[in-house]
């Protein structure tokens, strides 16, 4: 019983004191989330949307950067891609897809510690090139890959 009494005092002392915080403005969602490049995401552009995330959109090509995607998608609201590099560096990597309305579908910064391997799903309105960018040591490197998508993830 004096156990209970001891959690419920603690955890109302925990809510208030959350409470007061939120009200006098210290724990405000804005200082919480991460920034996030959203004239980036917005851009219809591809080279736009490159620039507004890597800060160039010269990229050269590279062997290095390989790509994991479907030939054929059947699905495109869920497109699993995999982007791993060998590249030593690696700071960020970006997958955009060429023929969507907004191509930057996701964006990775990595710690130095982190290995160049980025796993995760995006939205593919039509058949399009799914282009991974990766930087490495300040320069872009990229490569590119066709997905044949036969039922469009974005309303098509």
């Amino acid at each position: 019983m004096n156990n209970q009494r001891r959690t419920f005092l603690k955890g109302s002392l925990a809510a208030g004191t959350v409470g007061v915080a939120v009200g006098a403005g210290l724990l405000a969602p804005r200082a919480v989330m991460a920034a996030w490049p959203k004239a980036a995401f917005e851009a219809n552009d591809f080279g736009a949307a490159i620039s507004g995330v890597a800060g160039s959109s010269d990229a050269a090509d590279s062997g290095d950067v390989k790509i994991k995607a479907p030939d054929i998608a059947e699905n495109g609201a869920v497109v699993p891609i995999t982007v791993s590099t060998s590249l030593p560096n690696v700071e960020s990597i970006t997958i955009l897809s060429a023929n969507n309305n907004t191509p930057l579908s996701a964006s990775f910064n990595l710690s130095a510690s982190a290995e160049g391997f980025v796993s995760t799903r995006i939205k593919m309105g039509k058949t399009s090139d799914v282009v991974a960018v990766v930087k490495s040591g300040g320069k872009l490197f990229k490569s590119s890959k066709n997905v044949k998508v036969t039922i469009g993830g974005c309303g098509g």
